[in-house]
């Protein structure tokens, strides 16, 4: 898995620094967004194999982000993976049904964050 290329979102610096140098120590090619015109303008030139996904962003939030690039046929094949620190009953829910793959509740676990990320990224290597 090292070397994959992922993208993570949140608006928070502290929890996108924190996520970022957990992920950049396992190999991972990391590129950061606070908010979705960000993450637009740079897919483009910026194909990640996963998203960590802030559900509450300023703006368009990440549900409605990750409906729009799942709708995109060029951006299909990304794994979207939710995170929120407001995790109500139902968000796993509108979540899964926004088009993500999975859903991590803040705070994050820094010991399993990773493994967590590789699993998800797993069925996707074997398909290739």
């Amino acid at each position: 898995m090292a070397g994959e290329a992922l993208l993570i979102v949140d608006d928070n610096p502290i929890n996108l620094k924190l996520v970022k140098v957990l992920l950049t120590v396992e190999g991972y090619d990391i590129r950061t967004a606070t908010n979705a015109d960000e993450v637009m303008k740079l897919l483009p030139s910026f194909h990640p194999k996963l998203i960590l996904m802030d559900i509450q962003l300023p703006g368009m939030d990440g549900l409605e982000l990750t409906k729009r690039l799942k709708a995109n046929p060029q951006y299909q094949d990304i794994i979207v993976v939710a995170i929120t620190a407001y995790a109500m009953k139902d968000d796993k829910g509108k979540a899964l049904a926004a088009g993500c793959e999975g859903y991590i509740a803040k705070p994050i676990d820094t010991n399993t964050l990773p493994e967590i990320i590789a699993g998800y990224l797993q069925p996707a290597k074997a398909e290739v």
